[in-house]
């Protein structure tokens, strides 16, 4: 009985790792960037790759650098990180049915590894999901993170200026990635179509939070869309 359950919890948990591996490689680029910056802001190579091992969640340590090699204050950064990363709430909330019955060591470890790529994994399917899946996949996400952070730190001390090569593009290709899939249903077109020409429209403007109001103005087009149309769940 033993030996079938650690054969059922290594398959779920290989199956994780490979429905992650388009992600895991449309990230390699954005890893390399993360690290690559980390060493351009000043950062030791203990502390560039302690930042990877900790923060795990790309937009964050960007944005982290970012506003380091701007000279901005520890409040901002923290403020900045807060909201950037606040979706993960939602995806929280979304992603309980499928952790309800989880342990608590289970909860804290899939909370740690949640990002938008494991979401989205977790969204594409219906049934719910055991944990070694959601770790599986997770996990692989997460070593494929920390090997590309290493190989950006790296190169960083051989290549200098390597936001020349444009890595940042990564980020665009990974969004598209996470959100074309997921984008079936009338309401789902809209609210993306919806946030697509608000950003682009207020980025001509200048807003700085273009982004901010785009996301949750095609959330709530998404939201009203649905219930017009009165789309099933």
């Amino acid at each position: 009985m033993q030996l079938q359950q650690s054969r059922h919890w290594r398959r779920a948990f290989i199956d994780g790792s490979i429905h992650m591996t388009p992600l895991n490689l449309a990230v390699i680029p954005w890893g390399i960037l993360a690290g690559s910056m980390a060493v351009e802001a000043g950062l030791s190579f203990w502390q560039s790759i302690s930042m990877s091992i900790m923060i795990f969640a790309g937009a964050a340590q960007l944005v982290t650098l970012g506003l380091l090699n701007s000279g901005a204050g520890y409040l901002t950064i923290i403020i900045s990180v807060f909201f950037i990363t606040s979706q993960h709430l939602l995806y929280g909330l979304t992603m309980r049915p499928h952790v309800k019955n989880f342990t608590t060591a289970e909860r804290l470890s899939i909370g740690f590894l949640l990002t938008d790529e494991l979401f989205a994994i977790s969204a594409a399917k219906r049934q719910p999901l055991s944990f070694p899946y959601l770790f599986g996949a997770g996990f692989s996400f997460y070593i494929v993170w920390l090997i590309t952070s290493l190989c950006g730190i790296v190169m960083a001390n051989f290549i200098t200026d390597l936001s020349r090569l444009h890595l940042d593009f990564s980020v665009v290709a990974t969004l598209l990635a996470i959100v074309v899939p997921l984008t079936k249903k009338v309401s789902t077109i809209c609210g993306v179509l919806f946030s697509l020409v608000v950003a682009v429209v207020l980025s001509l403007y200048s807003i700085s939070s273009a982004i901010v109001i785009a996301g949750v103005g095609g959330m709530c087009v998404s939201v009203l869309v649905s219930r017009l149309l009165k789309e099933e769940k």
